[in-house]
């Protein structure tokens, strides 16, 4: 079909793009470089190591330096432990199996650690990761046989094929806690026979809302429900938040940052308290000692040598049979009794539940995911809800191409434009003043947006505003290109002047230990270095540096702050705004704020994009307008 067919060959591309930058990346870098840029972990320190299934060996390591460095190894991903002295020849692959702090274990194609591990230093590279491409493009590829039977409904409602369906007289239910939008949400999506979408802007507590949502389909179906997401930290927010309403949550795959809380739902701190995880212990055990009798025999090659040595290792086979019965067994129990998996789109196939079929499959933050992913977990479904804001961040996408041809474009996306029957609005926010809400909700949300009246006035102190525009047009800020990124040293100054201020007005009603939370956002990562740079050489705001973070626009989706600052960086003669035009991150910047919103740039610049210049008479109609000359 040429719906599925046109997806393959843009995932395609992306994966060729993405395979490109990878080699780019790490064939000519030094170890250092790889290390530098999270695709390394050197040198490191074998702390451990026990034969698996399979006889594959696995070994625990931990990172004995650099341990503060920001890194892309995570569990699931494929790997090979290399040593220093050789390399291209010293190395053996594997997959990291698991990853928490500084401490990974990697499962190595091979039963035993070769000689070389005990000489020079060893580390750990990241191999371009093609699994979750391939898994993909079997969904998609899966998806298309179903689509030329024509017989799933849910398939030929997501392609546009058939309507979505609804009970006609839906469920009358009433959860005090939600309020009008998010009932409705509710009712809408208990009554849908395959389609509901939660349309959740900014502050509307669409988490919430799918919480009480997902608890409403279990007491009435009492089916397991399986729960995705494009993110491990999206995924462990709602396990999290479903595991306080007393649900039993079964969090399956390798989710490499999980929080301490988190840890008790994930399918192998189960299995380890499981009733009859002794047995399986104490028979692995068993199993180690024959393997490492075998390996006694290793140098003798006597028949009678041989012999025995392979006796031992038929007996340590047969008890290791014994082991994965057991723990399949015991998989078995835990996926039975758990009311809701949770799992990223593509470790919906993870092979605990690779063959598992749900009757309802709810995907969160739906605008940021991959269209191709959402079909991983879409083939095990009869009915799916998606929930998300597609005027939030979009995926991300390495090929232009891909992205220009129709890969940016989301699912989510798609079903909103061809069913608004199935989409409600959440369209009372809980976090934002009304002046900073007035702008996105008019662009994005055709003024259906309303604050709650607990938020909509509120301030820092009284009198104190909640919207302000410092323009720098005239003032000769000019934008410096560093490498592909900007700056704008003079602007990053302002900044701070302006924060240092308000800090001050701010100590006469704040201790330092209760002092209002603080986002200082760029679009442009060196603007974020000189911002930090100039932060820690102002002694007023070092007593509140805690309070204060600096970070990229996508760091900031999902979380909030008292008082937020954006410093817009661009500034030039030709009114070149490069990717500020992504109007859909701006939206993300500018809604983080809860009290107060600084927005600080060249009109001159940014007054060409009508987004901006509608934001600067905006600003203007609010008083909210100054010039940077009150503040040379």
């Amino acid at each position: 079909m040429d719906y599925f067919k046109k997806l393959q060959d843009l995932l395609q591309l992306e994966r060729e793009e993405d395979r490109y930058q990878y080699q780019q990346l790490t064939q000519s870098s030094s170890v250092a470089e790889r290390r530098t840029n999270g695709l390394t972990w050197y040198p490191i320190a074998i702390r451990g190591s026990e034969l698996g299934l399979g006889d594959y060996l696995t070994v625990e390591v931990e990172r004995t330096t650099h341990q503060d460095l920001t890194h892309q190894l995570r569990g699931g991903v494929p790997a090979v432990l290399f040593s220093n002295h050789d390399p291209k020849t010293d190395r053996v692959e594997g997959t990291i199996s698991y990853q928490n702090g500084n401490r990974l274990k990697i499962t190595l194609l091979t039963d035993e650690l070769p000689d070389w591990s005990r000489n020079g230093k060893l580390g750990i590279d990241m191999l371009f990761d093609d699994s979750s491409y391939d898994e993909m493009q079997a969904a998609l590829k899966q998806a298309n046989g179903l689509a030329d039977a024509g017989t799933n409904r849910l398939i030929n409602t997501l392609i546009g094929a058939a309507s979505p369906t609804f009970l006609p007289d839906g469920p009358d239910i009433v959860i005090p806690r939600l309020n009008d939008s998010q009932q409705q949400a509710v009712r809408k999506s208990l009554s849908a026979n395959e389609l509901a979408i939660v349309h959740g802007p900014p502050g509307t507590g669409k988490t919430t809302t799918l919480v009480q949502l997902i608890k409403a389909l279990i007491s009435r179906d009492h089916k397991q429900i399986l729960v995705v997401a494009p993110s491990n930290a999206a995924v462990d927010l709602l396990s999290e938040k479903l595991h306080d309403e007393g649900l039993n949550v079964l969090r399956v795959g390798n989710p490499s940052r999980i929080s301490e809380r988190l840890t008790a739902l994930t399918l192998d701190h189960k299995m380890a308290e499981h009733s009859q995880m002794k047995e399986a212990r104490k028979l692995k055990k068993q199993a180690g000692e024959f393997k490492n009798m075998a390996h006694k025999y290793k140098r003798s090659f006597g028949k009678a040598e041989r012999e025995q040595r392979k006796a031992l290792f038929d007996e340590a086979h047969r008890i290791m049979k014994d082991v994965a019965t057991t723990e399949q067994y015991i998989i078995d129990d835990l996926m039975g009794k758990a009311q809701v998996i949770t799992a990223t789109l593509v470790g919906a196939n993870h092979y605990t539940i690779r063959n598992r079929n749900y009757h309802t499959v709810v995907i969160d933050e739906a605008g940021q995911a991959l269209e191709p992913a959402c079909w991983v977990p879409l083939l095990k479904a009869q009915k799916v809800i998606l929930a998300g804001d597609p005027y939030q961040l979009s995926p991300t996408i390495k090929s232009a191409e891909a992205a220009r041809n129709g890969l940016s474009t989301t699912l989510l996306e798609t079903c909103i434009a061809l069913y608004p029957q199935a989409v409600t609005l959440l369209d009372e926010q809980y976090r934002m003043h009304e002046h900073i809400m007035g702008y996105s909700g008019r662009v994005f949300y055709g003024n259906q947006l309303r604050a709650h009246a607990s938020v909509a006035h509120h301030a820092l102190f009284p009198g104190d505003t909640a919207l302000t525009f410092i323009d720098t047009a005239g003032c000769g800020f000019e934008e410096k290109l560093e490498g592909t990124s900007s700056t704008n040293p003079e602007e990053a100054a302002l900044v701070i002047r302006h924060l240092t201020q308000t800090v001050a007005q701010l100590g006469e009603f704040y201790s330092p230990a209760h002092f209002p939370s603080i986002a200082v956002i760029s679009p442009y990562k060196q603007q974020l270095v000189v911002l930090n740079e100039q932060l820690d050489h102002a002694p007023d705001l070092q007593p509140y540096r805690s309070a204060i973070s600096v970070n990229t626009i996508d760091s900031f989706q999902g979380q909030e702050r008292d008082i937020v600052y954006i410093s817009m960086t661009r500034s030039n003669d030709k009114a070149e705004i490069g990717f500020l035009s992504d109007i859909r991150r701006m939206n993300v910047a500018m809604t983080r704020a809860r009290k107060k919103l600084v927005v600080i740039g060249d009109s001159g610049t940014l007054g060409s994009h009508p987004f901006y210049a509608d934001f600067i008479t905006y600003a203007e109609e609010l008083n909210a307008y100054q010039s940077a000359w009150e503040w040379m």
